[in-house]
């Protein structure tokens, strides 16, 4: 007999968290402002730079209303689920529905491997490209790229510039800058913000630099 009990299971109107917590948001097009974030625990992807391992396994079940009143209490305007990888659970596409008919701007964060239609045309997708210094480049579901839209965000976080190279050849191939927004981060310890910057003003390109907020507000502090 299986040794998985009925509360490890999915069912409707429940997700698995890591946590719920009220931050700067440190990436992305709001970066600075206040945010919600709702971290989905569980993803299928190991990224060589990935700063949320804790997010991989265990977690607490809520219920959607649980979670919108937990939401609710921080009185947001901006929500932001990620994970782990939040579309790894089937319920999560339900969720963002829910946020986005409570009126909050929400934006989900993916790693680019799982498919991405069907959700609400109110979130706003930022969806990882993975560079092969991730070492999940393989991984990468490029028939998501048709499905974005002019309000959503591809981001390619820059080990080397071997993968800056790849990115810009990934960018011209799929004419990202004019489908959407493209962001272009260093891998923190990995690459010097400095020079990727200088890169891409030496290249003219049409990417927006950023580096991630947080770990400079709270450096080594999980849960920001």
């Amino acid at each position: 007999m299986s040794s998985i009990s009925r509360d490890d299971l999915p069912q409707a109107g429940r997700l698995r968290i890591t946590e719920i917590f009220y931050s700067i948001q440190g990436e992305s097009r709001p970066s600075g402002c206040p945010t919600v974030f709702v971290r989905l625990t569980g993803c299928p992807l190991r990224c060589g730079y990935c700063d949320t391992e804790y997010a991989f396994h265990g977690g607490k079940w809520f219920g959607f209303a649980e979670l919108l009143d937990e939401v609710a209490a921080y009185t947001p305007n901006y929500v932001c689920v990620t994970g782990g990888e939040p579309l790894a659970q089937p319920n999560c596409r339900a969720f963002l529905q829910k946020l986005c008919d409570a009126g909050y701007d929400v934006s989900l964060e993916t790693s680019g491997a799982l498919d991405i239609a069907g959700i609400d045309e109110r979130v706003t997708v930022v969806m990882d490209i993975k560079t092969p210094g991730s070492r999940e480049c393989d991984k990468n579901r490029l028939e998501n790229i048709p499905l974005l839209k002019q309000q959503d965000q591809v981001k390619f976080v820059i080990v080397d510039r071997a993968d800056y190279d790849w990115a810009k050849e990934i960018c011209s191939q799929h004419e990202l800058t004019e489908r959407c927004s493209v962001l272009f981060s260093p891998a923190q310890d990995e690459l010097e913000a400095r020079t990727l910057a200088e890169w891409i003003l030496a290249d003219r390109l049409a990417v927006r630099f950023q580096m991630q907020l947080h770990k400079y507000l709270w450096a080594n502090e999980p849960g920001h």
